[in-house]
């Protein structure tokens, strides 16, 4: 999965977390999940073909957070 890159996007209306993925083959990013709790980013990004997504969930070269900080799950 070289060259994705993985955003996860501020709380949703509906509830959650959405995450998507962008690859530079693609002109549109991939709806991979909705993430509920702080381990579903994990399990998403392992889904999506991250093999240890444990050691990048913290690293803006691999995942953007976007309206919310890692690890911040509340809605306040």
């Amino acid at each position: 999965m070289e060259g994705a890159r993985f955003v996860v996007h501020g709380l949703s209306p509906h509830g959650g977390w959405l995450v998507t993925m962008h690859r530079e083959d693609r002109m549109e990013d991939d709806y991979v999940g909705t993430a509920c709790s702080e381990h579903d980013p994990l399990l998403i990004l392992r889904s999506a073909g991250l093999p240890e997504p444990d050691l990048v969930v913290d690293d803006p070269r691999w995942v953007e957070w976007r309206g919310t900080a890692a690890h911040r799950w509340r809605s306040d």
